[in-house]
């Protein structure tokens, strides 16, 4: 098949860099040419009723060929000033970039594979950089599933995002830590991804030699220097007690107590509930609630399988919780989530517009847990 594009044996042009962008070096050296030459020969004035012609034409030439490797030298020179400093800036953004890259459109199209009107495949560093994670986090709803997202990725998809992915994924992260420090909530939370995260960090940076991350590494140890920083920063955090003076939790009559703390979903968090205050730490060993919490996240099966009895010869549905969260996954539950549409393959968050076609788009979406979400991406 024939070649359809650019001669490949054209000389091609020079281009030089000037303040107000890139210009083309060859058209003004030819274009300055050929108007001293056109002057030059054009110098014939009209004497005596006759054309007297002009012989300076070899002076304007032996002239533009000075000038020609004049240009040629400060061409070179500023060729390698360019170099210089583009590498200069690029180390910086690679270090210390904050940038964070948007798109207008707030999904992505999930295709698989190349088709007739597609090329291609989506990626999971092109979905976390097309969808809004960097507001997500902003949203309490949103808040516990964007983390559990970034906890995965830290786990087992670090190899898979870009250049580009890696730097939102850091300046994200970056985001949820300043997000704790000033709300000094989900404390616990952050300290186990950014544990985790440097964990797989450690393990992939001792393979870097077999091309394992993208990226060099002095710019990966850096990053594990600055989570390091974050964590000593969660480890110093210090609870101020709120300043207004009204109704606290404890002054609540003791069923609305144990109503609120039926709401958690976490047992450690019950645990450290009961030991704010003593009249919490009996609540906070309730059976019932306890068995409920069991209840919610585990199935009878699996409750069976781990059945513990306590001195009494009761159920002591409290180790039985502690030991079934180490054998089998909890339920997660999010107020918000990203959703597929089954019909155009749009991903997007709840409530976000994406062009559908559909007669009615909410029927045709399905809610995607963040494992979901990563396996969607697994080709």
């Amino acid at each position: 098949m024939p070649f359809l594009g650019q001669d490949w044996r054209s000389p091609g042009q020079n281009w030089v860099k000037t303040a107000d962008g890139w210009t083309r070096f060859l058209e003004e050296r030819h274009s300055s040419y050929v108007s001293d030459i056109n002057r030059c020969v054009a110098q014939r004035c009209c004497a005596g009723g006759g054309w007297r012609r002009c012989y300076s034409l070899p002076c304007v030439i032996h002239s533009y060929c000075k000038k020609e490797d004049y240009n040629k030298e400060n061409l070179f020179n500023s060729m390698n000033y360019d170099v210089a400093a583009k590498k200069r800036k690029k180390d910086l953004l690679n270090n210390k970039t904050k940038i964070q890259y948007f798109h207008q459109e707030k999904w992505i199209y999930v295709h698989k594979g190349s088709t007739k009107e597609r090329h291609g495949y989506c990626t999971l560093g092109e979905a976390f950089n097309r969808l809004d994670f960097s507001n997500a986090i902003l949203d309490s709803r949103r808040f516990n599933y964007v983390v559990r997202l970034l906890e995965l990725i830290a786990k087992s998809q670090l190899t898979s995002l870009s250049g580009i992915a890696q730097k939102n994924f850091m300046n994200i992260l970056e985001k949820v830590v300043q997000k704790v420090l000033e709300d000094q909530q989900n404390i616990r939370l952050i300290r186990e991804l950014l544990q985790t995260l440097y964990t797989s960090l450690c393990t992939l940076v001792q393979r870097v030699g077999k091309s394992v991350l993208v990226g060099n590494i002095n710019m990966w140890v850096h990053r594990m220097e600055t989570i390091l920083h974050w964590q000593q920063q969660l480890n110093s955090i210090q609870i101020t007690r709120p300043a207004f003076k009204g109704m606290t939790f404890t002054d609540l009559p003791l069923c609305l107590q144990l109503n609120i703390m039926q709401r958690l979903t976490d047992g450690r968090d019950l645990v450290s509930l009961g030991q704010v205050a003593p009249d919490l730490q009996v609540l906070s060993e309730d059976r019932l609630l306890w068995k409920k919490l069991c209840q919610y996240h585990f199935t009878d099966r699996q409750i069976r399988k781990r059945i513990i009895l306590s001195e009494k010869g009761l159920l002591d549905w409290k180790k039985m919780y502690f030991k079934l969260i180490r054998c089998y996954p909890r339920k997660e539950q999010y107020g918000d989530t990203l959703q597929l549409c089954r019909h155009c393959h749009i991903l997007s968050w709840k409530g976000t517009y994406h062009p559908c076609t559909a007669n009615n788009p909410e029927s045709c979406s399905t809610s995607l847990s963040p494992q979901d979400f990563i396996n969607l991406f697994r080709f």
